[in-house]
């Protein structure tokens, strides 16, 4: 029987992989436990934190990520890069909703950008579906202008251009079977 209250990861973690893969060759370091998303957010040192609930949705896997890993390439750039899975990263991600973005609906997938715990922009996925990658990725670069100062990109251009997007359905992706 399917739990959803479990702390178990809902999709098949092999499946999802790609996906975490994604951000992290782009240069997300994953916040797994709440542990993990407050050494990320609970700074006053001035440095700018961009969080993303990553996802399996259609809107995550076509514009989402795309668009994030686009924005990456830009002149400006947040100094940290942090992510965590919705449903795969459960207690993380209901953490993070709870202590930083509790005025906030819960959506995924979902971006912001953070300055000394401070929300500077946010990104929410009913801003998200319908967009193209380059339109997220526009919102994104606009933001990272007005907050950010480290010099971009995350990556060199050519590592970029090797990036093989995770673009596939959430509805094809199995369930975890120890639910």
């Amino acid at each position: 029987m399917f739990n959803i209250n479990s702390n178990a990861p809902m999709y098949d973690p092999v499946a999802v992989q790609p996906m975490r893969d994604e951000l992290i060759y782009v240069g997300f370091e994953e916040a797994l436990t709440p542990e993990a998303i407050d050494k990320a957010l609970d700074r006053n040192d001035g440095k700018t934190v961009f969080v993303v609930i990553n996802s399996v949705c259609g809107c995550a896997a076509g514009s989402a990520r795309p668009g994030v890993t686009k924005a990456l390439q830009h002149s400006k750039i947040p100094d940290i890069l942090v992510t965590s899975f919705a449903g795969q990263d459960k207690e993380a991600v209901a953490y993070l909703r709870n202590k930083y973005l509790s005025h906030i609906p819960p959506s995924s997938p979902f971006m912001a950008l953070f300055q000394n715990k401070e929300i500077k922009f946010v990104l929410p996925r009913h801003h998200i579906e319908g967009r193209s990658p380059e339109e997220i990725s526009k919102l994104l670069t606009e933001a990272f202008d007005e907050f950010c100062i480290r010099q971009g990109p995350s990556i060199p251009k050519e590592d970029y251009e090797k990036l093989v997007h995770a673009i596939v359905c959430g509805s094809k992706i199995p369930l975890n079977k120890s639910n």
